[in-house]
């Protein structure tokens, strides 16, 4: 039975036969209508799990599982490395993801998911915002200026009318080359100071690797009374964005509230202040189109779900247009009692074709 790879050459193929923005409008499509028809008692989804460490960075691996009952299981393992750029000129996040059939345990697929991840939390905060932000929303104010902050603003862009992004970064240098790195959006990009970009946005995305005990990211400032913020970055136990006193007068929606509590902006709420899952706002998208007006935050902790539907998306695109390397990666033989039966038959195969080279004497 053969594996499909996904190298990073196939995604790029992918990307460019398909283009960015078509495959984020695909994306954001593809999670809502999951998001639709998710179904709790056949879909299992456990908080996700991993390694946190301080040496010799800060830094973390974590696994994110999901699981349809009698279909696939899907397991992305994540990087979460702060220091990365600055140390080692790689991506903050950096991750991989597998698909496994149930029903025998086979690995059907395996994939780069650095870019997916980027892909799929920027279609998500669409998905979230277009609930909740308002529908004339045209300022966004992105608050770290990073990876994420590029396919966060994209995303904004394919569901709103977007005319400017505020931009602010610690390291100046990244708020600097911002807009360089989004030239291919007809946005007009400008740096500012965190109190105007408050002040000025309609929605604002925070995306900061802030340290654990350091947040939040900006003071409790006036702002517009219908703001929406789409809380990106708070992915540690103690690492938070927002102001706590923002949050305890918006309608604050978690993407996994049971992760959202331990490690996002929840951690700073009582149970009692925080509205429903993204997913019942989907499901009952009619009961929550008062969020619009007011202040509201999605607290995106990242959901595994939306990763195994951007993995699903990437192979299907993969078989249509050909691309991927089948590999068989696992040990399977004629004898499925003997682990050392694939070795055999290998021997075996590879004497019979030496036996029928025949040599001719010159």
């Amino acid at each position: 039975m053969d594996t499909i790879i996904l190298s990073i050459d196939d995604i790029r193929a992918i990307v460019q036969q398909v283009g960015l923005n078509e495959l984020m409008d695909d994306l954001i499509s593809r999670l809502t209508i999951a998001f639709q028809e998710y179904d709790e008692e056949n879909t299992t989804i456990p908080v996700r799990d991993g390694f946190n460490y301080h040496e010799p960075h800060i830094g973390l691996i974590e696994w994110m599982p999901v699981m349809e009952t009698g279909k696939a299981a899907t397991i992305k393992i994540v990087g979460y490395h702060p220091t990365n750029p600055a140390l080692r000129k790689l991506p903050t996040i950096l991750s991989t993801i597998s698909a496994y059939d149930t029903s025998s345990g086979h690995l059907i697929g395996l994939a780069d998911a650095t870019f997916l991840t980027a892909l799929r939390t920027g279609a998500a905060s669409a998905v979230a915002s277009k609930l909740m932000a308002s529908p004339d929303s045209q300022t966004v104010g992105l608050i770290g200026c990073g990876a994420q902050a590029v396919t966060q603003l994209h995303a904004l862009t394919r569901e709103f009318n977007i005319h400017s992004a505020l931009a602010y970064d610690i390291d100046a240098s990244v708020t600097n080359h911002f807009a360089d790195r989004v030239d291919f959006l007809d946005v007009d990009v400008q740096a500012t100071d965190l109190k105007t970009l408050v002040r000025a946005a309609d929605i604002i995305v925070t995306a900061t690797s802030v340290g654990i005990g350091h947040g939040p990211v900006f003071s409790d400032e006036e702002t517009k009374p219908w703001l929406h913020i789409n809380a990106v970055g708070a992915d540690f136990p103690g690492k938070v964005e927002i102001p706590a006193a923002f949050l305890k007068k918006s309608f604050v929606c978690p993407d996994f509230l049971e992760q959202a509590l331990k490690e996002g902006e929840c951690q700073q709420l009582a149970t009692g202040d925080i509205g429903p899952e993204l997913v019942t706002v989907v499901q009952h998208a009619e009961q929550y189109t008062f969020v619009q007006q007011q202040l509201s935050v999605f607290d995106s902790t990242g959901w595994a779900l939306e990763d195994q539907v951007a993995l699903n998306m990437m192979l299907d695109y993969a078989e249509d247009l050909g691309l991927g390397k089948l590999v068989q990666l696992e040990s399977i033989s004629e004898d499925p009692h003997n682990p050392y039966h694939f070795v055999k038959a290998k021997t075996e195969a590879h004497q019979l074709t030496s036996a029928d080279v025949i040599i001719e004497s010159p």
